[in-house]
């Protein structure tokens, strides 16, 4: 199987959280000598703190900081021993008042991290299933990593989409025992609300189904006693949900709490639940401030503070209805989100309302998808009704501003959260431009000459190759080879060409770029849907073409307005056609590219490495070998050039019926072993089309008759059919592309089959005088070492959620797996 590099999640995030720094938006330090929770300094400047979880504020009630004073003085900072062993002597008093609150005994973790590793591996059964909300939080996605350790299935759905989890019920509930469904009760980035009474019907519909929710940005500002959203809810917790709270954040000291209704299973937990028997317990400082908090939360003074939140909480909503700024799910949580779509509108938006004193956080991938990022606003009792009305003023007056600084405008922001609204009158004005766009969707409309001059120097995409492809995947009754073709040609006020580029739009796996064991598991399960996991892929180039598919005049002044307009009218293709993603690919990594993509809701990922050989100026085997590094040279002559003697090298452009056929299955044969990029098979027509189009060409090799004896000669042998073969496109601009491939495994090993079609492709390029041969991705070491050269590539990839963009291949290899189980 070809190997090749997969993206590293890590290195996807770690790019945008980098821009987002260097942008003065993200890892900031707090400069305050004593910090009130109304304002906060940062780099010298004093601002309004609307970006706090403490929403009642309690972190700075002197009964809190007093009892914590008081702990320390009587036991120490630390009580540094296991909870299992002993609790320190605040523990029980913690407890008892927890119960008071909930009426449940409750479990106490260390912070709600630590209670959801305890939780989760103990409280999932092997038998059991697990399906999580795409946003509930890492916190919960990470715990439920370690069931997959087990082989417990691990699904994911699309946020608060019922249908889709419905879905996934009724694949499991033949398969397994408890099914459960993992949730927020408020998600922190967008304020909104777990659908709770149309899960607790699913709980009635499907009595395998139990509830798992993360409460904690509920806690407190909700519900009897401060219980939290959930538990005001639904009243009284039923046997078949679990609930998260908090101790920290709204609560105002350190720690989780974890309630069930089933003593059975709470003990278990307690008993060995990971991080509860083996992690230090809570200090006493943060026991003692949570014990002055649950004082407050089981007197009357909650509902009092509540309402002064819940009020504030009226008033900014009231101001932010008068204005026409893009609030989301905007309701009576102290959440709220501004959405700006792409990172930079959010940088110019943060770094204006910093500038005006107001402080806010920027809300970006992952923690949202990239195109739809934002700015998270939290209220809190200390935010006085001046200055929420002061933040409301400097919104509508800079959100503008932003847009227009960062290129965009609110008609694309709601697009990009699917929000109703009327396009404002403004964003009807063009925006004036000396450049000159071409926009087709045939090959045919566009100037033979001048393309081939831009882009027909790789791959299979000259003009010629175009027209072959048109024509190839028109497959009406065959959604997965039935492709729409879109061209843009950008030229300046002087008809001088600055950009070319064309785009397909199809379905693709969304295990493309995954690991080859998240491939073959998916590919089980399509033998029955044959377009299961699959999306509709607005993308640049084809699938079936490789290279740098997009002409760019980096030296014209115009290079950068270019880019900005092509993406601007590949959006709205994008959104015309509802397609799920959008995908710039093949790029060489660029820093200037890099910045304009990421900043307009690009996110970059690596793609598989490309091999080309431009070293084609020998004249003879031996000038061939001479020109490979010592250690390749080595290898050619002993595992390439003495097999070439078991061979009939035969090249065609039209092959028997008989070849044919043979030819579609040898090619078969290594696409059904081969999922290193995991893309449909092509249609036979595909390779009938090849024969009837004059750059098209096949290399095939034939047994020859020394190794063709009567004892190991079998049907195809007999038959005197080939065991390999190259299905090659001769480029009009001097190029050789070796496309596909086709080999009988039975051979490969003993004859060194592949090696053995990489050098003929080398010899026929030569032949033909063409100066370079476009190899292509995967196996790039076994091309290495016939001389290619070794091409970094990567891919800008917008996707309307987070759930299409980590099918694609932007998570980690294992955590791919939660999707394959």
């Amino acid at each position: 199987m070809a190997k090749i590099k997969h993206n590293n999640f890590i290195d996807t995030v770690d790019e945008v959280l980098s821009g987002a720094k260097k942008e003065g938006v993200l890892h900031l330090y707090a400069e305050d000598k004593v910090l009130t929770g109304r304002t906060i300094q940062i780099k010298g400047k004093e601002m309004f703190h609307f970006g706090t979880t403490g929403y009642l504020g309690l972190e700075q009630d002197n009964r809190l900081k007093e009892a914590a004073i008081q702990a320390i003085r009587d036991y120490g900072t630390p009580f540094p021993l296991s909870k299992s062993y002993i609790s320190h002597p605040l523990y029980y008093e913690l407890e008892s008042k927890i119960e008071q609150m909930y009426g449940i005994p409750p479990i106490i973790t260390k912070n709600s991290t630590l209670g959801h590793l305890a939780i989760i591996p103990t409280l999932i059964r092997d038998e059991d299933a697990v399906i999580m909300d795409h946003q509930v939080h890492w916190s919960v996605q990470n715990a439920c990593q370690l069931l997959k350790l087990r082989g417990i299935p691990v699904e994911m759905i699309r946020h608060s989409n019922l249908d889709m989890l419905e879905d996934k019920i009724k694949q499991l509930t033949t398969k397994c025992n408890k099914i459960w469904y993992m949730a927020d009760g408020v998600y922190s980035m967008f304020g909104d609300y777990a659908p709770i009474p149309e899960l607790l019907a699913l709980t009635q519909k499907y009595t395998q189904l139990y509830l798992y929710f993360d409460d904690v940005h509920g806690m407190s500002w909700k519900g009897k006693n401060g219980t939290g959203f959930i538990f005001d809810a639904i009243k009284e917790l039923p046997e078949n949900c679990i609930v998260v709270s908090t101790l920290s954040k709204t609560f105002g000291a350190s720690g989780a709490t974890v309630f069930c209704k089933n003593q059975k299973l709470r003990d278990k937990i307690k008993n060995f639940g990971g991080p509860l028997t083996f992690s230090a317990q809570l200090e006493p400082a943060s026991v003692a401030a949570a014990i002055a908090s649950a004082d407050i939360h089981l007197s009357s003074e909650i509902t009092v503070l509540q309402s002064d939140l819940s009020e504030k909480i009226e008033y900014f909503k009231s101001e932010l209805e008068k204005t026409a700024l893009p609030m989301i799910a905007l309701n009576n949580s102290p959440v709220f989100f501004l959405a700006t779509a792409t990172p930079l509108t959010g940088y110019k938006m943060v770094q204006r309302l910093f500038d005006e004193g107001f402080y806010v956080n920027l809300a970006i991938y992952p923690a949202v998808p990239i195109k739809n990022t934002g700015i998270r606003i939290t209220l809190s009792r200390h935010n006085q009704k001046e200055e929420i009305k002061a933040l409301v003023e400097a919104m509508e007056l800079h959100f503008p501003k932003a847009l227009e600084e960062s290129g965009n405008n609110l008609n694309k922001v709601k697009k990009a959260f699917g929000i109703d609204g009327i396009m404002l009158p403004t964003e009807n004005i063009e925006k004036e431009t000396v450049l000159k766009l071409q926009y087709e969707t045939s090959i045919e409309k566009i100037n033979k000459q001048n393309w081939n001059e831009l882009l027909s120097k790789q791959s299979t995409f000259d003009w010629d190759g175009l027209c072959f492809l048109e024509n190839a995947f028109t497959n009406p009754n065959c959604p997965e080879n039935n492709w729409d073709f879109h061209y843009y040609v950008i030229k300046d006020q002087n008809g001088i060409p600055i950009l070319a580029t064309f785009f397909t739009y199809g379905l693709w796996k969304d295990d493309m770029l995954a690991s080859e064991s998240i491939s073959l598991q998916l590919e089980e399960k399509r033998k029955q849907n044959p377009l299961y996991l699959t999306s509709k892929v607005l993308g640049m180039g084809s699938l079936f073409t490789e290279g740098n598919h997009c002409y760019i005049n980096k030296t014209h002044p115009l290079a950068e307005e270019a880019i900005m307009l092509l993406l601007e009218q590949v959006e709205i293709v994008y959104h015309q056609l509802n397609a799920d993603m959008l995908v710039l690919r093949d790029f060489e990594e660029d820093e200037q590219w890099n910045r304009i993509f990421h900043n307009h809701g690009f996110l970059k990922i690596n793609m598989p490495e490309t091999c080309i050989i431009q070293n084609m100026k020998w004249n003879s085997i031996e000038e061939f070998s001479a020109s490979l590094s010592p250690r390749s040279r080595k290898h050619f002559l002993k595992e390439v050039l003495p097999f070439e003697q078991a061979f009939d090298i035969v090249i065609k452009d039209k092959l028997t019926e008989e070849e044919s056929d043979q030819a579609y299955k040898l090619y078969q044969n290594v696409k059904n072993n081969n999922h290193a990029i995991n893309t449909f098979t092509y249609p036979i027509e595909v390779f009938k089309k090849m024969e009837n189009h004059p750059q098209w060409e096949f290399i095939l090799l034939y047994l020859n008759n020394n190794n063709n004896n009567n004892n190991n000669r079998d049907q195809h042998t007999s038959l005197n059919l080939p065991v390999g073969i190259l299905f090659c496109y001769k480029n009009t601009n001097h190029t050789y592309v070796p496309s596909l491939i086709g080999m009988d495994y039975a051979y490969a090993k003993k004859f060194q089959l592949y090696r053995q079609l990489l050098f003929q492709a080398i010899k026929r390029a030569r032949k033909l005088n063409l100066n370079k041969i476009d190899f292509g991705m995967s196996a790039t070491f076994e091309k290495r070492k016939l001389g290619a050269t070794i091409i970094p590539k990567v891919a800008y990839i917008q996707a309307r959620d987070n759930f299409s963009m980590e099918l694609m291949g932007t998570l980690q290899n294992e955590d791919k797996t939660r999707l394959a189980n």
